[in-house]
């Protein structure tokens, strides 16, 4: 059943009742929802308005891979704070440490260093290779800053994205292609400070011959990139892709960065480790730390020395310079990332998260199948995600017309009324270490009752 073959009354009929039984089970949620009126849009943060239902769950209680919402209702939550609770909801190891950290030794932020920060820079060195760390409360900061400084060395004003990729609030990378080629802010960019196509290139992803006329004007200062796209919906790159990127990349002089925040559930060292892949930079963020703020961006050791050559030639890392802040690399977020890398997503941590991804991937698979549902699903290690598209999309523009709001509030709060999460901005599912085989089977239960109702 094609996706625009669906009968848009039924489904409109559906998501009425969902909404209806959503608000009738969740009179707590709502009641904290109607009386936020001291935070903007009601709510602590914008981003937490795109819960389907009208307004969010409120919740009490978050343990290992299920939450507590307000109204007493367990769910098991497969979007684990859109990535930054991939460690699972307050494990032991992160607990003892912050409140080792806070309660015993003393010292959120002191800005000073401690032991853990070298423990830290030296795991990531090990998973991912690159031999030089510093540390931030995000993944927006690391490449923010990254970005700094790729145009500090090399001496280039532009930089180039992938349409509809993601690397949090960084300004310059909402920038999308149309499908005529023309460079444009992403549709709902808010107030850019500039236009973004004045600073930025943007090509299709697996566009190895876009991304080639692009760097030949030899301007770009770095590509920034996610080794696969996960936000507009699980984008894996082509055969030869990613080593063509490097490839043009080294033809070209411009810089790589990868940005691994979302792709760290591909394995211990993200993408980058199971790929083989040589970025001269990488970013990262949210899970290092168990849901504290924090985030991390790696050089490797001929970058960090081109750094450094600037700074001796006067250029200002250190104070007013653009790079860096008061709270990064505190106390507390390194210990809650020692904790994390140490103890919880550890190497063999995520082979047991793959398989319980690999069961969900293909459980959903065989009711698409079975259905005969023009639908996909794609799994990258422990994260999978289906489209209302097949065959599944291969770059970003091909994803983002494979939304269908209505359908995905449909299957979110179907979900949600019957125990399961899953993330609000698109069909992600996430597993953790306490994800269990009965969590995804309570899914794939679930997801069949929703595609029973939706095709009867």
């Amino acid at each position: 059943m094609p996706m625009d073959s669906v009968n848009r009354r039924k489904l409109k009929e559906l998501v009425d009742v969902e909404r209806a039984s959503y608000v009738t089970r969740h009179p707590r949620s709502k009641a904290l929802s109607d009386a936020s009126v001291n935070l903007l849009a009601g709510v602590p943060m914008t981003w937490m308005k795109k819960w389907a239902g009208g307004f969010p769950l409120g919740f009490q209680s978050a343990r290992g891979a299920t939450i507590r919402d307000l109204d007493g209702h367990e769910l098991v939550d497969f979007a684990l704070g859109d990535t930054g609770a991939m460690a699972g909801h307050s494990p032991a190891p992160l607990m003892e440490a912050l409140t080792r950290r806070v309660g015993v030794e003393g010292g959120v932020t002191t800005m000073l260093p401690n032991e853990d920060a070298q423990w830290v820079a030296a795991e990531l060195t090990r998973r991912f290779g690159l031999s030089r760390w510093s540390f931030t409360l995000s993944a927006t900061d690391a490449n923010r800053w990254m970005l700094r400084l790729a145009r500090m060395v090399t001496k280039r004003p532009k930089i180039l994205v992938f349409s509809y990729s993601y690397h949090g609030t960084v300004d310059e990378t909402f920038v999308v292609v149309d499908e005529a080629g023309h460079a444009h802010s992403r549709e709902g960019n808010v107030a850019p400070m500039v236009d973004p196509t004045t600073t930025t290139r943007v090509v299709e992803f697996n566009d190895l011959a876009a991304l080639e006329r692009e760097l030949s004007y030899g301007d770009v200062a770095a590509v920034l990139s996610e080794p696969a796209l996960t936000n507009i919906g699980i984008v894996l790159a082509q055969p030869g892709f990613l080593e063509g990127v490097r490839a043009l990349c080294d033809a070209s002089g411009t810089l790589l960065i990868l940005d691994e925040t979302h792709t760290f559930s591909a394995g211990p060292g993200g993408a980058t480790k199971r790929y083989h892949l040589a970025p001269d930079a990488i970013t990262i963020g949210k899970s290092l730390g168990g849901g504290v703020p924090c985030g991390a961006f790696g050089l490797s050791e001929e970058l960090a020395a081109r750094v450094m050559d600037g700074v001796n030639e006067g250029v200002d890392i250190e104070d007013v310079g653009g790079v860096g802040g008061t709270l990064a690399g505190n106390a507390l977020s390194l210990a809650a990332m020692r904790a994390v890398l140490g103890e919880v997503l550890t190497d063999d941590a995520f082979g047991p998260m793959e398989q319980l991804a690999t069961m969900f991937s293909e459980g959903v698979q065989a009711t698409i199948d079975a259905r005969a549902l023009s639908w996909s699903i794609t799994q990258l290690g422990a994260r999978c995600e289906y489209r209302f598209a097949s065959p599944a999309p291969v770059n970003g523009g091909d994803s983002f017309k494979s939304s269908d709001p209505l359908l995905e509030e449909f299957l979110h709060l179907y979900g949600v009324n019957r125990g399961v999460l899953l993330t609000p901005f698109h069909n992600m599912a996430l597993m953790c270490p306490a994800t269990t085989k009965n969590d995804v089977t309570r899914h794939q239960l679930v997801f069949d009752a929703a595609v029973d109702e939706l095709v009867s």
